[in-house]
């Protein structure tokens, strides 16, 4: 299979701009953050629980909105650089750890864009979702980075594109669902500081409510996602190896992924597990997803040890 040297360094070079669009990005959200107005502090109006106050309009504050347009544009670019790599191997573009961990977060750049349209509360967390997507893409860039080329052997397969493709959709949502976990955790403490805290970055953020909803309806939304994407695998490990479950460190880290995801669902539904101890869950469970990725393919050995990292 012969590579398209053009396609391929346009991808290159996408992926750069997009480094640039998204730094761009935490630069504006960090000035709205800086000396915009004060954000939304209710996801609900009052009357439905919490602080009581109601919530304020929409904000048209400049720097949130330039935010979000580069934003757009960033990921824009973000998946040409995917879909040029793809169209310049001639294959589905997420063949190793360099094109999943990228695509991984596109998921979740997308995630935020359509929270930030429908709660606007949600630009004021732009800064961080944005930093870790910059961090995230540079260590990519730096330490993941693999030339274009064929597929793998062990890869070429049809249910590339379903076990594949919906572990990519779960990862990037449930990155989405670990940010707002970890400022709903600060703002809790912000928020017990009182005055203290006022005029501090956390007291800009949207209220404890809404980040501890947005992050528990991406975990809804991202574990049946993710729980095909450990049944796929399972029946791709059948057809390629004889075998549903071998233990595998890949398939045992992404069962236990499932099992942290399983537990924060059910912890927000019991008592004395609601709130703090539950988003502390979902933190962890972002952890064991990022261990999963970078362990099995850098560490460790076993059949799914094929990372494009010779």
């Amino acid at each position: 299979m012969t590579v398209d040297p053009s396609l391929a360094e346009l991808s290159d070079r996408l992926f750069s701009i997009a480094v640039a669009l998204y730094s761009v990005a935490v630069v504006a959200f960090s000035a709205q953050l800086a000396f915009g107005r004060r954000p939304a502090r209710q996801l609900v109006p009052a009357g439905s629980g919490g602080a009581g106050a109601p919530a304020a309009p929409p904000r048209t504050d400049r720097w949130g909105l330039a935010g979000l347009a580069v934003t757009v544009l960033g990921a824009a670019v973000h998946a040409g650089v995917l879909v040029t790599r793809g169209m310049a191997a001639d294959r589905l573009p997420w063949g190793n750890m360099y094109e999943f961990a990228t695509a991984v977060v596109l998921v979740g750049v997308v995630v935020y864009l359509v929270l930030a349209v429908r709660i606007p509360a949600v630009r004021d967390i732009g800064a961080f979702v944005l930093a870790p997507v910059v961090i995230s893409l540079v260590a990519t860039g730096l330490f993941l980075y693999t030339e274009t080329g064929p597929l793998v052997a062990a890869l070429r397969s049809s249910w590339l594109a379903v076990h594949v493709s919906t572990a990519i959709l779960g990862f990037g949502i449930f990155f989405v669902s670990g940010i707002a976990s970890v400022l709903y955790l600060l703002k809790l403490r912000s928020d017990a500081r009182g005055a203290e805290a006022e005029g501090t970055f956390l007291s800009r953020l949207p209220g404890a409510v809404t980040l501890d909803r947005v992050a528990h309806r991406t975990a809804v939304f991202g574990f049946p996602i993710w729980t095909f994407a450990v049944i796929a695998g399972a029946i791709w490990a059948e057809s390629a190896w004889g075998r549903y479950w071998g233990w595998d460190p890949k398939e045992t880290w992404a069962f236990i992924a499932w099992v942290v995801y399983a537990g924060y669902l059910h912890a927000r539904t019991t008592a004395g597990w609601r709130g703090r101890p539950a988003a502390w869950v979902d933190v962890v469970g972002l952890a064991v997803m990022v261990f999963n990725l970078l362990y099995v393919n850098m560490v460790s050995t076993g059949l799914h040890s094929y990372g494009g990292l010779d």
